[in-house]
């Protein structure tokens, strides 16, 4: 079944579960409940970050889950993210222990460079000068950096490493001088921007594409609004994110969906394999091309959503 489907690590250990939970969700007690419905609902890979603030809240969930016997360990592939601070080969390693301790895990199933550039090194995750600009570090080149990781992959405790945010043209940089090539890139993807170029890159070195915003956050324009979106989900009897979602899984990626409310949850987790020519429509008559956030011209992300807010995503 496609809500099943893992996909194997071409570069790393074990395989990616398709169907992925993302946990960015400003409010801890939240993130924990939703965590823990994801979990029982089905959803075996959780996409986690330092930068998000929250991997204590998973952790948590994580492990109340296990102990009651909703799942084991083995079975749920754990993907965090090393932050923009810490791009200093010195600081990665200290980085990635500080995400085990509080994801209470020992072993990560995927490492990811949270987006290409470095701010300056230090705890405060958003350094800016006094005109409110970022500070980036140029003392430090990605691939150093993506050196690090490598020595997380010999030293056992991480089974595969990646890169998020990332154009084509900076993955290809690093492909070709890495010993230990990336296994997954996580980068904004859905119908409204298919990132064919880069997935066909992907493809061809053994790279899981790894989609986040799968559903366009419900931005405008809305991709769940679309008028071919809709027309394939009343004829298979979906939703309009479920005929999304499949789209993502069916074409061999995997994606990232995230709800605090068990009913879309649930929703986002049923999705079941389109006809062809309902893939093939896709492709070929959806004319709209938008990224929804500007993370890889800025290293800055567009969708961390400040504590109280609220969470509109799915």
């Amino acid at each position: 079944m496609l809500r099943y489907k893992r996909i194997p690590l071409a570069n790393g250990a074990g395989a990616i579960p398709a169907v992925g939970f993302g946990t960015l969700i400003p409010d801890a007690s939240v993130t924990k409940q939703a965590v823990k419905a994801a979990l029982a609902v089905g959803f075996r890979h959780l996409d986690c970050a330092e930068r998000y603030r929250n991997e204590e809240a998973v952790g948590d969930a994580m492990r109340e889950a296990f102990a009651e016997g909703t799942v084991r360990r083995e079975d749920v592939f754990v993907t965090t993210k090393l932050w923009n601070t810490n791009h200093r080969p010195e600081r990665v390693q200290p980085a990635f222990q500080a995400s085990c301790q509080r994801l209470q895990v020992d072993y990560v199933d995927c490492y990811l460079i949270h987006t290409p550039f470095a701010f300056l090194p230090g705890d405060e995750q958003d350094p800016r000068d006094d005109r409110g600009q970022v500070i980036y570090d140029s003392g430090v080149e990605l691939i150093e950096t993506w050196r690090a990781l490598e020595q997380l992959v010999d030293s056992g405790q991480c089974r595969s490493i990646g890169l998020s945010d990332v154009t084509l043209e900076k993955l290809k940089e690093i492909v070709a001088v890495a010993r230990i090539k990336p296994a997954v890139v996580q980068v904004e993807a859905h119908p409204y921007l298919p990132e064919w170029e880069l997935f066909d890159f992907c493809r061809e070195h053994g790279i899981v594409l790894l989609a986040f915003a799968a559903l366009g956050h419900g931005m405008e324009p809305n991709l769940l609004d679309d008028p071919v979106i809709t027309g394939i989900a009343d004829r298979v009897d979906k939703t309009p994110a479920q005929v999304a979602l499949a789209w993502a899984a069916q074409r061999g990626t995997a994606f990232l969906t995230t709800s605090i409310r068990p009913s879309r949850i649930e929703e986002n987790f049923d999705i079941s394999p389109l006809p062809d020519d309902a893939m093939q429509q896709i492709r070929d008559h959806i004319g709209t091309n938008i990224r929804f956030n500007s993370v890889v011209e800025t290293g800055v992300p567009g969708f961390i959503p400040r504590a109280g807010s609220g969470q509109g995503s799915r």
